[in-house]
């Protein structure tokens, strides 16, 4: 790491007097592997790096970026960060952050296994992998997608606010979507399996997962339309909280683009629902060290039981609410801070999904979605997606349904959660996965 400090540190040593400069270098790996039939499909290796440059004076912001570490290109594009500045429309919140005394969490992020396994160990996965899969039940007919992929990403912040920040971060996952048929109906399932090195991936799991998921869907028919208890599958639950942090970002309450708007205190959701963005959790894949300007990550309460607690801010967004940020920026080198929703989770209950699903008399295990972003408005709530899952009845598991439509509201939907699941996992996508049952649904079928 300690070349990308001392890049950072010497760009920001350029500034002029009442110049804020901030440097932002970073440097990845990146390795993916796509097995098809017994053989390599496709394979990509990269190393990406860059740097990003920011510039205030006098309330106007430049930023001007380059695709390299190479010296005497940052000079220039520092010099065209200038320019830009010198264009930008001025702005009383603009400036860079500034330490705020929070101590950077102590995270093990980064495992040497996942730096120094060969690339042909990594292929070899993935071929395990759809081997595997084919080979778990007889009603397997292909695999659509059998992937390993990794990641290894460096970053480095220094500005002439006194900020200094590093951070390293790994991670690995195998995805796998097997076809099986049977009596003319196909069905597709998926399973996956994430780490931070390949030792901590289990391609039997993703297999196996994978192809129950599919194998139980064969047969689905459309459901009744009624109003149900519904039971979301972790991986939905997942999405979901993807979709309701950008509902609880400061930035769009500012633009007037959350529901949430106005109603911190407030009790926006069950007594059950306690939701938190916690990147200082190890095992959150979205965990890290600092965010986007180089702040501490910490953990942020977003609901408690319940009630609405605060938002999510970077620091412009912090300052034009009145409020300090909450380490919430998220970047590249090519972009300028933007406020993220890192390791979004739920607190998880006391009851396992079986346990869950005992006490439902009429109801639907939703197990995948389709239209999520597109059938979800965060700024109205409206929430109409398309749904495949499982029917429930007396309290078990029993024949699976398709093509039907779960409609309501997340104001709704919040308040109606009924329970949340002990199965906590964190999954690739950054938020962590978990059983969720929700009272009063419509589901839409035949």
């Amino acid at each position: 790491m300690s070349d990308l400090d001392d890049l950072a540190a010497l760009v920001v040593s350029w500034a002029r007097p009442g110049e804020e400069v901030e440097a932002y270098v970073s440097r990845s790996r990146t390795t993916n592997v796509r097995a098809y039939n017994g053989e390599v499909e496709s394979f990509s290796s990269a190393e990406p790096a860059g740097t990003g440059i920011r510039v205030v004076v006098d309330g106007r912001q430049g930023f001007a970026w380059a695709g390299t570490l190479d010296v005497d290109v940052l000079r220039e594009t520092l010099a065209e960060a200038r320019d830009n500045a010198a264009f930008g429309q001025p702005d009383e919140h603009a400036g860079l952050a500034r330490p705020d005394g929070i101590a950077v969490p102590e995270l093990d992020l980064v495992r040497a296994e996942l730096l120094t396994t060969p690339t042909a160990a990594k292929v070899d996965m993935a071929l395990e992998l759809e081997r595997a899969t084919k080979a778990r039940d007889r009603r397997v007919t292909g695999v659509r997608v059998a992937t390993y992929s990794d990641a290894y990403g460096e970053t480095a912040v220094a500005t002439t606010t006194g900020i200094t920040a590093t951070s390293t971060a790994g991670l690995c996952f195998l995805s796998v979507s097997p076809l099986v048929e049977d009596r003319g109906d196909t069905q597709m399932g998926s399973g996956v399996s994430a780490g931070r090195a390949l030792s901590e991936l289990d391609p039997d799991r993703a297999a196996t997962d994978g192809v129950e998921r599919a194998v139980r869907l064969l047969g689905a028919t459309k459901p009744a339309s009624r109003r149900v208890t519904v039971v979301l599958d972790p991986e939905v639950t997942a999405d979901l909280l993807q979709i309701l942090g950008s509902t609880l970002s400061g930035e769009a309450v500012l633009k007037g683009r959350s529901l949430f708007a106005g109603r911190e205190g407030s009790a926006v959701a069950s007594d059950a629902v306690t939701l938190v963005s916690d990147p200082t959790d190890a095992g959150a894949f979205d965990s890290g060290h600092v965010d986007g300007e180089g702040l501490a990550r910490r953990r942020v309460p977003l609901i408690e039981s319940g009630a609405l607690r605060q938002f999510l801010y970077d620091t412009t967004s912090g300052r034009r609410a009145g409020r300090p940020s909450t380490a919430s920026a998220a970047r590249g080198y090519s972009s300028t801070p933007t406020v993220g929703a890192p390791a979004l989770t739920l607190a998880p209950g006391t009851r396992r999904q079986d346990e869950l699903i005992s006490g439902i008399t009429d109801g639907v295990y939703v197990q995948e979605v389709s239209g999520l972003h597109s059938g979800v408005n965060p700024v109205s709530g409206d929430f109409s997606v398309g749904a495949t899952g499982l029917a429930i009845r007396d309290g078990a598991l029993a024949e699976p349904f398709r093509e039907a439509t779960v409609a309501s509201t997340l104001q709704r939907m919040l308040l109606d959660i009924v329970e949340v699941g002990a199965d906590h996992e964190w999954l690739p996508g950054g938020a962590a996965g978990v059983t969720l049952v929700v009272r009063d649904v419509s589901l839409s079928g035949t």
